[in-house]
This record gives structure tokens, C-alpha cells and sequence, in this order.
């Protein structure tokens, strides 16, 4: 029982590194992911597995690793619910791109989303012009929703970024 008891210790230690690194590394989200993150993620769980188990590589070790994984994650997630301040402080929030027609060209540069990635959004929500916008933001998923000031124009499509495009219903 007591290595069982050294798996979940370890296993809480990695989840709360991993939780802040992530926090830490940027707004880049999961949805967004490139060959080299993919590359990053894969390689992060395959040094962080000895760390959780130790020498342990037993299925009850390994099932003991993922449980308290799952547990910790629907923990920390009831309490980001509850708990404003600690939601903030994990969960990043959405950013403001264009408001009424003008890009925010400091948030853009701080998020690393240049003017080609910016016009393909547009594009995906059926926007020809910038001023066409009137208001788009970086949502906490990843995805960039674009708000028009064309009335007429209700298009309901996602644009992830790096070229992970989904189109929730193409028609207008």
C-alpha cells in the first residue's frame, strides 16, 4: 500500500508542474496544435510517466496514475467553478483581437497571431474587410469568433488557429 500511496503523491506533484508550466508557457492552446506540440506533449508524458509510477510499472500502477490524474483534474475543475479568483489564476481568459473595425495590433503580436492567420478567420466567418469587424476575439478554447456589423450576415463557424478549421454549420 505504501507504494501505492508514493504513485498518488507523485502523480498530484506532476499534475500541478504540468498545470503551471502550461499556465506559464503562453496562451497557445490545445486546439492549436502544430507538429512540434504535438511532438512536446508526447514527449512531456513519456518523461513524466517514470516521475509519476517510479519503478512501479505494474497495470495497478499505472491505473493508480490514471485515476488520480482524472480525480485531480474533476477536482480542480469543480474548484475553478466555485472559486473565481483561482479560475482566473489557471484558466486563461478570452482577449479582445478588433473592436469596431480596428485591430489590436499589441494583443495580436502578444498572442502570436499575424495578419495572414487574422484574415483567414475573417475569411472562415465570411468577413471581407477588417472594418466589416465588429468585434473579434481569441476565445479561452483557441478559437477566434468574429461579430459583424452586417445585420443580414449570420454565418455560426469556428476557426482554429494553425490550420485546425471546423465548420459547425456551413450554411448561411
Amino acid at each position: 500500500m505504501e507504494g501505492y500511496l508514493e504513485i498518488v503523491l507523485r502523480c498530484i506533484s506532476v499534475y500541478f508542474f504540468m498545470l503551471i508550466a502550461l499556465r506559464i508557457f503562453g496562451k497557445q492552446q490545445l486546439s492549436q496544435l502544430n507538429t512540434a506540440d504535438v511532438i512536446l506533449i508526447l514527449l512531456i508524458s513519456n518523461a513524466v510517466q517514470n516521475a509519476m509510477v517510479g519503478s512501479d510499472s505494474s497495470l495497478q500502477g499505472g491505473l493508480i496514475a490514471a485515476f488520480v490524474l482524472f480525480l485531480l483534474n474533476f477536482i480542480v475543475k469543480r474548484i475553478m467553478l466555485k472559486n473565481k479568483f483561482l479560475g482566473n489564476l489557471i484558466e486563461q481568459k478570452s482577449e479582445i483581437l478588433i473592436r469596431n473595425g480596428k485591430a489590436d495590433f499589441t494583443m495580436l503580436s502578444k498572442l502570436g497571431i499575424n495578419s495572414e492567420e487574422l484574415n483567414e478567420a475573417m475569411r472562415e466567418h465570411g468577413v471581407e474587410h477588417i472594418k466589416d469587424v465588429k468585434l473579434a476575439m481569441m476565445e479561452i478554447d483557441g478559437n477566434i469568433s468574429i461579430v459583424t456589423t452586417d445585420k443580414n450576415q449570420f454565418k455560426e463557424t469556428h476557426y482554429k488557429r494553425k490550420h485546425n478549421h471546423k465548420n459547425l454549420q456551413g450554411t448561411n
